[in-house]
């Protein structure tokens, strides 16, 4: 019921830019210009964990991006999928260019606990996903989601953990639904998506569990609608490791 009364609040009243506060808009041209992609790079927390594919994101999380995603994730405001998934869309073609050939284009979101998607009445990231895999198809690639992974044991909220105290935290959470590796077909382009990256711990742990799961279709990179500024590889000095993982 909270989820329903949020998607139809969110189609039938008046609101005002979730970046700037402009009024009876949902985005402002500027605000919806800095989830248009210009910005998509590739991004390398530092230090970035073990095990974390190559990761490309469409914006720079800060000021309208950052209000867009909260609003999306936390305040339900559930439009807000349409614009945040054609970002991701961008990051996720990326991710694709750098991973290389295949036959199909699978999106597996990173999976929230559960008493998360009660407590927001939503899936913020599976949202986006099936947003962005609409706006793909749209452009003549073919691409799905898959919602392979899940929670297989409780974790600590992240909010205030550093990059060590989350890949702690982490460690070993996440695993294959059952059933559901048979969704990912040999040869699959997979490419891991999420809202926002910050120390990696979570696609570093997304990650581990899709190859604990299956050796039959590879990674090939992940997506996120935004990353911090600097995470992005083009603004700071890059050790030859990285300048090679982004080519």
């Amino acid at each position: 019921m909270r989820g329903w009364w949020q998607e139809l609040a969110g189609l039938v009243l008046p609101v005002d830019c979730t970046g700037c506060g402009a009024a009876r808009v949902l985005l402002c041209a500027g605000c919806a210009q800095a989830l248009s992609g210009a910005a998509a790079g590739c991004v390398r927390p530092s230090p970035g964990p073990a095990g974390l594919p190559v990761v490309y994101a469409a914006a720079v999380y800060e000021e309208a991006v950052r209000e867009a995603v909260l609003a999306h994730k936390e305040r339900g405001v559930l439009p807000l999928a349409g614009p945040l998934g054609a970002a991701l869309a961008v990051a996720v073609r990326a991710a694709v260019r750098a991973g290389g050939a295949g036959r199909e284009l699978v999106l597996v979101p990173v999976p929230s606990a559960r008493r998360q998607v009660r407590a927001r009445g939503h899936d913020p990231v599976r949202r986006i996903a099936l947003a962005a895999a609409g706006r793909l198809r749209r452009a003549g690639v073919p691409a799905r989601v898959a919602a392979v992974l899940r929670h297989v044991r409780p974790v600590a909220d992240q909010a205030g953990l550093g990059a060590r105290e989350r890949r702690e935290n982490l460690a070993g959470a996440l695993g294959a639904r059952p059933g559901g590796v048979v969704r990912l077909p040999p040869g699959a382009r997979i490419v891991l998506v999420d809202d926002v990256i910050t120390t990696g711990a979570t696609l570093a742990e997304a990650a581990r569990a899709l190859r604990a799961a299956t050796a039959a279709a590879a990674v090939a990179g992940a997506a996120v609608v935004a990353a911090p500024p600097g995470s992005f590889v083009r603004n700071r000095s890059t050790t030859r490791t990285e300048q090679r993982s982004c080519e």
